[in-house]
């Protein structure tokens, strides 16, 4: 079958075919076709040929398989150390083959890649931090997935989250309108707690342009709440912009580096439009990475750089912390035992550490570090879509177990997340293993403790 009728080598574009693919139940209809799809090889060898540069050549060809890599992949270690599982033998069977069969694979082959690129590695990069050649696996996986995702042999739910930021420029069905009408929701809600709170939608020239992960309006509107609130407490002029507000790539998860481009180009044209002076993005990982780490590239920005600085909201709270800006009360400070889960795609990747430790110090009277920790921690389990893949949850589920242990080896009752895909992977962890942990964002737990001055508190007779 050259293409089927749900699992092709189109992208999803219309409301239509998006809500076909939805219909297919988990993907049971899509995964049977994609038994008898057949592989262009091709177009698959022409692709290779334009987009596999010299870097990803040179490290297929210098790894000197000598195992370093193994220890460092949480799926290596939850295995009973099958040597398959090694990061190494995982990219050279898979992306190492197209290469050197010239794109003359076959369906079951292309079935197999696709099952180590989604289900078998999240792209955590860890592995590249301890390869002696500097060879990193992660980055190689993700252009694996970019090119099984132009033969069609993509896992149903990103082939959906990508058809997604295509459709409604946002990872869900969030369309502008839901997201202003959301805005003035939660505004109305908050307002009578927080007198002269607003949520200020397209105002030009702000000292702030607030970027977000679609799953908080759509599932956690409270999130946008409480960015307002600390906003409000900091003084700061903000706004969030009506088009380009979705801060994050399942396209990138997903391999559809045409929807990357897309996604990060509607967030750069409201920064354009807007002028702010700084963008901040919410508590989420992926989304950093995919915006303000690779997305300028795909935008064509040569530079690197985003049309503003753009930073992660850890930046953003450590320093208004360390200035003063918001100000903790003693008394509130959190007395159990608590943790911080590392985000791989702004700890690892972007090295902001220190923030988090920064914030951690206001905060916690009781801190306690994972073994090992920041740029060497481990990926939650969840990443690199993983948390969303249906036909992979028996693998998510089974290396949750590193972090898992890393948790109960810090005895904390208490995981500060400050990351959307970290925060359901250890929400799912305490459902999978009954460890006895609560998890939290860094947004509810700063306005607990916060000090509120006077002319922010209601006033006697305003709710008169």
């Amino acid at each position: 079958m050259p293409q089927g009728t749900l699992c092709n080598r189109q992208p999803i574009t219309t409301e239509e075919a998006l809500k076909t693919l939805l219909a297919d139940k988990g993907g049971a209809i899509y995964y049977q076709e994609m038994k008898e799809l057949d592989v262009d090889t091709d177009l698959l060898w022409d692709t290779v040929q334009k987009t596999c540069k010299s870097r990803t050549r040179t490290w297929l060809e210098i790894c000197a398989h000598c195992g370093m890599c193994a220890d460092s992949c949480l799926f290596y270690r939850c295995s009973g150390r099958d040597p398959e599982q090694v990061p190494a033998y995982k990219i050279q069977s898979t992306l190492g083959e197209i290469v050197k069969r010239k794109g003359r694979v076959d369906n079951a082959f292309m079935r197999r890649a696709m099952d180590y690129a989604w289900g078998r590695c999240t792209c955590c990069n860890r592995c590249g931090t301890f390869c002696p050649h500097g060879i990193d696996m992660g980055v190689m996986f993700s252009y694996l997935r970019g090119l099984l995702y132009s033969q069609g042999f993509v896992p149903w739910e990103m082939k959906i989250g990508a058809g997604m930021h295509r459709v409604y420029k946002a990872q869900m069905d969030v369309t502008s309108e839901d997201f202003v009408d959301t805005c003035e929701w939660m505004a109305e809600e908050t307002e009578e707690e927080w007198p002269g709170l607003c949520i200020p939608v397209d105002e030009e020239n702000a000292e702030v342009m607030y970027t977000l992960n679609a799953r908080e309006p759509k599932h956690y509107p409270e999130d946008l709440a409480q960015a307002a609130i600390l906003f409000h407490l900091a003084g700061v002029k903000w706004t969030v912009p009506s088009e380009g507000w979705e801060q994050t790539s399942l396209s990138m998860f997903a391999g559809d580096w045409e929807a990357c481009r897309q996604q990060v180009t509607h967030v750069f044209d409201a920064i354009e439009r807007l002028n702010p002076q700084l963008v901040i993005g919410t508590e989420c990982g992926h989304a950093h990475r995919g915006t303000v780490i690779e997305g300028p590239y795909w935008a064509g920005r040569p530079d690197g750089k985003a049309p503003r600085p753009y930073i992660h909201y850890v930046q953003w709270l450590a320093q208004m912390l360390r200035e003063g800006r918001i100000r903790i009360d003693p008394a509130k400070k959190i007395k159990e035992p608590c943790t911080l889960q590392d985000s791989c795609n702004y700890v690892r990747n972007h090295g902001l550490a220190n923030y988090t430790r920064e914030i951690m110090s206001y905060i916690a009277e009781d801190y306690r570090e994972m073994a090992p920790n920041r740029e060497n921690n481990y990926c939650c389990g969840g990443g690199g879509g993983l948390n969303g893949i249906g036909r992979y949850r028996k693998e998510r589920n089974k290396v949750l177990m590193t972090k898992r242990d890393q948790i109960l080896a810090t005895g904390a009752s208490l995981v500060i997340a400050p990351c959307h895909n970290c925060w359901d992977a250890i929400r799912d962890l305490e459902e999978e293993y009954h460890i006895g942990i609560k998890w939290s964002f860094l947004k509810p737990l700063i306005i607990s403790m916060a000090i509120v001055p006077d002319h922010l508190k209601p006033q006697d007779g305003d709710d008169e």
